[in-house]
């Protein structure tokens, strides 16, 4: 089972490999191909620092614990109509996106953080309203 926060529900729909280090995408990609392959993976929604969290550079001002992300997290439960707690599958996550999120909603919900201006959370919602796959890393 994958532990998840609620904002890195929205960051693994537009993951394309950047991120804070090398071994942070070396986690990431591992965490989001499994759940672009195997779409039947068990999540576990979390308060605080995930499995993605895990691999944040030691030597980079900490965020994952910040007031602003937690905010971040919570917005994007809400908007889902997910809580913490709640273990569900990676495709029963999509779908919530699907029935929940325009593209658009993005920018509000994820103001400030340093990704959104890259638009490749918003193209992942869209790719996720249109009931496309998301492609592999570096495709």
């Amino acid at each position: 089972m994958i532990r998840l926060r609620g904002h890195h529900l929205l960051c693994l729909l537009g993951y394309r490999g950047m991120g804070y280090s090398p071994d942070f995408c070396t986690n990431m990609t591992a965490i989001y191909e499994r759940l672009r392959e195997q779409t039947q993976t068990r999540v576990v929604l979390v308060e605080g620092p995930d499995d993605i969290c895990a691999a944040y550079p030691k030597d980079k001002p900490p965020h994952c614990e910040e007031t602003s992300v937690a905010h971040r997290d919570s917005r994007v439960l809400e908007k889902l109509g997910l809580r913490v707690g709640r273990e569900m599958s990676w495709a029963d996550v999509c779908g919530a996106v699907d029935e929940t999120m325009e593209a658009g909603d993005i920018g509000r919900i994820c103001a400030g953080c340093p990704w959104e201006p890259y638009g490749v959370c918003e193209d992942g919602v869209q790719r996720i309203k249109r009931g496309e796959e998301l492609p592999p890393v570096g495709a």
